[in-house]
C-alpha cells in the first residue's frame, strides 16, 4: 500500500510551556494541565501512518486531544513541534514547514475536512450551492457553469435535494448541514479526508445515513480518511485501524477489530465496556 501521510512526535501546547509540561501530564497523571506553569497539553509525541484508501480512526473522550491532532494537520492550529509529511502523487509536502500560501493551497485542493460544528466549515451567509462554488474558485476553477454543475452533482451524491442548492444552509436541518459540509469538502477530489465528530448530536437514522455516505465515497473515490469520534460504533464500522489516546497522548493502537475485542490497556478496556 502507498502511504499518504506520515506524522512523527507532533506535539501541541497551549500556554508557555515548561521543562514538566511533558514530564508531569499525561495519563500516568491523569491530566493534561502542567502542575508548574499551567499548560495544557493537547497533545505529545502523536505519530502514525496513513495509506491510500484506508481510514483510521482516533477515539477517545473529549479533551483527549485527537481533534487537536488533526486541526494541526489540517492547519487549522500551528503544532508546537513535530514533523508531518503529505505524499501527493509524485510530491511530499513537509506540513508544518510550508508558508501560509502553500497550506492554503494544500488546503484548498488536496484536503477536506468535516467539522463536528457545521459553522466551522460552512459559510452560513452563502447558498448550499455558493458554498461548494467558494472552494472551486479558492482552487482555481473559473467557469461558472462548469461550478454549478459540479455542485449539484455533489450535492445529489450527497442527498441533498438539488432544488435546495440556492438555499441558506441556515435553513437545513443538522444532518443535511452536514451533507453540505461533506459535499464541499469533496469538491475537488481531495485524496485525504479529515471527519472531526461529523455524527455528534445527529439523530441516530441521520447517523447511520452519514456513516452510509462515508463509506460509499471510501469506497467510490479511494479516498484516505481520518476519523475522530468518541463513539465507538463510528470506529467498528469505518476504521480499518485505530489510535486510542488520552490525555495527549496514543495509549493503544491497531487494527480496530483487535483493540475492540481484546484492549490492553485498562483506559480502553473501560472504554469498550461502557459501550457494552
Amino acid at each position: 500500500m502507498d502511504k499518504i501521510l506520515e506524522v512523527e512526535n507532533l506535539s501541541k501546547v497551549y500556554g508557555h510551556g515548561c521543562p514538566s509540561c511533558f514530564e508531569l501530564t499525561g495519563p500516568d497523571f491523569n491530566t493534561n494541565i502542567c502542575p508548574n506553569c499551567g499548560s495544557v497539553v493537547a497533545a505529545h509525541n502523536v505519530s502514525f501512518e496513513l495509506f491510500k484508501g484506508e481510514i483510521l480512526g482516533i477515539m477517545g473522550e473529549s479533551g483527549s486531544g485527537k481533534s487537536t491532532a488533526v486541526k494541526c494537520m489540517n492547519f487549522d492550529q500551528e503544532p508546537s513541534s513535530g514533523r508531518a509529511i503529505f505524499y501527493d502523487e509524485d510530491k511530499q509536502h513537509d506540513l508544518f514547514n510550508l508558508n501560509s500560501a502553500q497550506q492554503r493551497r494544500l488546503a484548498n485542493h488536496r484536503f477536506g475536512m468535516v467539522y463536528q460544528n457545521p459553522h466551522l466549515g460552512l459559510n452560513f451567509d452563502i447558498t448550499a450551492g455558493g458554498n461548494i462554488a467558494e472552494r472551486l474558485l479558492m482552487s482555481g476553477v473559473k467557469n461558472y457553469s462548469g461550478i454549478r454543475c459540479r455542485a449539484k452533482d455533489l450535492l445529489s451524491r450527497t442527498e441533498v435535494l438539488t432544488e435546495r442548492m440556492d438555499e441558506l444552509p441556515k435553513n437545513f436541518s443538522g444532518g443535511m448541514q452536514q451533507r453540505v459540509q461533506i459535499a464541499k469538502a469533496l469538491a475537488t477530489n481531495p485524496p485525504l479526508l479529515f471527519l472531526d465528530e461529523v455524527t455528534t448530536g445527529l439523530d441516530l437514522s441521520v447517523q447511520a445515513a452519514i456513516l452510509d455516505l462515508i463509506m460509499e465515497i471510501q469506497q467510490d473515490m479511494n479516498t484516505a480518511m481520518i476519523v475522530v469520534t468518541h463513539d465507538l460504533g463510528v470506529i467498528r464500522l469505518l476504521a480499518g485501524r485505530t489510535l486510542v489516546m488520552k490525555y495527549g497522548r496514543i495509549i493503544e493502537s491497531g487494527l480496530t477489530d483487535q483493540i475492540l475485542e481484546d484492549p490492553q490497556h485498562a483506559y480502553t478496556q473501560r472504554l469498550v465496556a461502557s459501550a457494552l
